[in-house]
């Protein structure tokens, strides 16, 4: 089997060498698509093929012989079609491969996209068998599974659609009786996956309606819509997504959860598949998790102030130290960045979360499980036996979380973990509420962090705005503490958003500076700004404003309905 590696290295170099011996291109062309390559983030042979200097055949036959693959000619081959019919139509369709013969333990299968490694793992898993692939053209194949399953489709004229999928034009070529055709929807799943990628999304949402196979995208915490897909593509692209993300593919009424590992240009993607059934199918939302990222604190946003009193709360030897917010907000990527911190081989860090969303090296992470009946406090409690210095609970959802949290920071443990309230000094009355004694919330919790997360004004298009222009009137008296205002006029760096990029607005307490204040909410709140225990996250967010960071739009939107 061969693997085809991303565009620019050594597999690439090797087909066009290829190429150019088998007179295909020419070494002036071959050096031109390399470029052509790189800069679209492409593999040789795709960008071959769009510059019509190869076609798709001459580029399989190639990568095959370059192998040492067996190429066939399926019209003169024998094929076992009961053993065909074993495995599901749609999948074979989709992965364009087709089961030739079984030999024992080894079975024979042609196949048009000798990169397709996930398909091949997948006709090796339902077969439980070793698989050994041959080279076939792509027409032949879709003809032999059309004979086999008793079919008469005409192959439909497909655009590029890695060229329509910047315009919303994706498959509106392809006729609606091309429905069970999956031809198209590998390049379809590929190519939203892709641009997601590309362009930063952190999610992708694919949404059945009546007539249309709707898309959108979220960008910096906002969905945007997407290409609008032909309503035939829609159980193609279902099946090719649920095959991908280890799903049964015969489920449509309940709702199911998978994972995808993927790779766009050398970056290790993980991606979180959920699907849901609606009244016009199943909707489909996948979460894209760069498994490359890195976490830092200087990236959080944080001033120079918050950021020192940050670090002085993490590396205490032991206490409990919450972050809280609303979905969303960046909580975990926060307690990531502290535990990247503080992590060396002298600590035993471990974590238990709901789900796991980085993979952090020299942590050990645990993902809940409820049915097998481990849960957030039945963890924690083996956590403890692990000898841990550093834990992290993903949520404090109930007293018993609470309470056992509680005990292990106050034996020695720096304990980090989530609370939902609207503010930093909600977290005190919540925890009293949910039954912890005042005297062991006194000796114990060492800081909360409040954030939200505002979008980034472009770079690239920022320009000031005049104050009477910005919409200062919408923050009441605070107004008075914007002494100036930018927006962005919209790029194409930013998608003519007029934002690019997200930063965390945050609200760090510091309840050792106060103990004398009491628990009541409000006076502990005027305690904590008078001594400096506190700088309210409105003032943060404003001052971001001044700097022209983000716009009194973003402050209002995710800050200042929430501080007033």
């Amino acid at each position: 089997m061969v693997q085809v590696g991303q565009p620019g290295v050594v597999v690439p170099q090797l087909l066009g060498q290829c190429l150019i011996a088998e007179g295909v291109i020419t070494k002036e062309q071959l050096e031109r698509g390399l470029r052509e390559a790189g800069a679209a983030g492409e593999l040789l042979g795709q960008t071959l093929v769009r510059l019509g200097w190869a076609t798709a055949n001459q580029i399989l036959f190639a990568l095959a012989r370059q192998a040492g693959i067996d190429i066939v000619d399926l019209e003169n081959t024998p094929i076992d079609d009961e053993l065909v019919r074993g495995f599901p139509e749609s999948f074979l369709r989709g992965q364009r491969i087709i089961p030739l013969r079984r030999d024992g333990y080894t079975l024979t299968a042609a196949t048009s996209d000798l990169a397709n490694l996930t398909g091949v793992d997948e006709l090796r898993r339902l077969s439980n068998l070793f698989v050994t692939l041959v080279a076939a053209r792509e027409d032949q194949i879709f003809q032999q599974l059309d004979r086999v399953f008793g079919r008469k489709i005409e192959t439909p004229i497909i655009v590029p659609l890695a060229d329509k999928i910047t315009t919303g034009e994706i498959g509106r070529s392809i006729p609606p009786e091309a429905e069970a055709d999956q031809r198209p929807a590998v390049t379809v799943v590929d190519d939203l996956l892709r641009k997601a990628v590309l362009e930063g999304a952190s999610d992708v949402h694919i949404e059945p309606t009546e007539t249309s196979l709707a898309t959108r995208f979220r960008f910096d915490g906002l969905l945007r819509p997407g290409p609008t897909l032909p309503r035939a593509l829609y159980s193609s692209v279902l099946t090719r997504i649920k095959i991908l993300a280890d799903l049964n593919i015969a489920e449509n009424r309940l709702p199911q959860d998978g994972r995808i590992l993927h790779q766009v240009d050398g970056r290790r993607l993980d991606l979180r598949v959920s699907m849901f059934p609606t009244i016009h199918g199943e909707a489909i939302a996948i979460r894209v998790l760069d498994k490359s990222r890195s976490f830092g604190l200087e990236s959080l946003g944080m001033s120079a102030e918050e950021l020192a009193a940050f670090r002085r709360c993490i590396t205490r030897p032991h206490g409990l130290f919450l972050v809280t917010g609303p979905t969303g907000s960046g909580k975990t990527t926060t307690l990531y960045s502290a535990l990247h911190e503080i992590n060396s081989v002298e600590k035993n860090i471990v974590t238990l979360e709901d789900p796991v969303e980085y993979e952090l090296p020299g942590v050990r992470q645990t993902q809940v499980n409820i049915r097998a009946g481990l849960t957030f406090a039945a963890g924690l409690r083996a956590l403890l036996r692990q000898d841990p210095d550093v834990m992290l609970v993903g949520e404090v959802r109930d007293a018993e979380t609470v309470e056992i949290a509680i005990r292990a920071a106050m034996t020695g443990h720096l304990v980090f973990s989530t609370l939902h309230t609207n503010d930093a000094i909600g977290a005190i009355p919540r925890l009293l509420d949910m039954g912890v004694p005042a005297y062991l919330l006194s000796s114990s919790l060492i800081g909360v962090l409040a954030q939200r997360l505002v979008r980034i004004i472009c770079p690239q298009c920022k320009v000031r705005v005049p104050l009477a222009q910005s919409g200062l009137e919408r923050l009441g008296d605070a107004a008075a503490r914007v002494t100036a205002t930018f927006s962005g006029t919209g790029c194409t760096s930013c998608r003519g958003s007029g934002y690019k990029g997200r930063c965390g607005v945050f609200e760090l307490f510091v309840p050792e500076l106060v103990r004398e204040a009491g628990f009541d909410a409000e006076q502990l709140k005027r305690t904590a700004i008078e001594k400096r225990a506190m700088v309210p996250m409105l003032d943060q967010a404003l001052a971001k404003v001044n700097a022209g960071v983000t716009t009194v739009d973003e402050v209002v939107r995710a800050v200042f309905s929430e501080a007033t």
